[in-house]
């Protein structure tokens, strides 16, 4: 299994209405994606981040369909441009050695073909996590 993780701060002047309603988008979008076989997503407790999400994902080739879903895609379109500091992490349970190589992968060439989405993260004022384009933490 694959628990992705994401935390989030929005940008000044995002109003508790619009932040409420990207909460509730990212609710549906994230269940309209098969290969996320659960999910939490809400207020973020404990540090300097106001939302975060916890997805449970079977493997690698599911993270892979998960992060490539038009539904994920969409949601990043919709989302990231209220966004001011994200992190991401995984943490799994699968024996492959390989498998952060793996993740790394996923995102390098979601990033490779989903150009728009790389230029989003990569205007974020801070982004820690699965490394896009001049981004490269892990």
């Amino acid at each position: 299994m694959i628990y992705h993780s994401i935390r989030f701060t929005l940008k000044p002047g995002v109003t508790a209405e619009k932040k409420a309603e990207l909460v509730a988008t990212m609710r549906e979008l994230f269940d309209a994606i098969p290969a996320v076989k659960a999910r939490v997503v809400g207020p973020d407790f404990g540090g300097k981040y106001e939302i975060g999400a916890v997805l449970v994902i079977e493997d690698i080739a599911g993270y892979s369909d998960y992060m490539n879903h038009p539904a994920h895609l969409e949601l990043d379109r919709i989302g990231l441009p209220f966004v001011e500091e994200f992190v991401s992490s995984d943490i799994t349970d699968d024996p492959d050695p390989e498998i952060g190589a793996q993740i790394a992968e996923v995102h390098r060439i979601r990033f490779e073909n989903v150009p728009d989405i790389a230029d989003l993260i990569s205007g974020l004022a801070e982004y820690t996590g699965s490394a896009a384009p001049g981004k490269h933490d892990s």
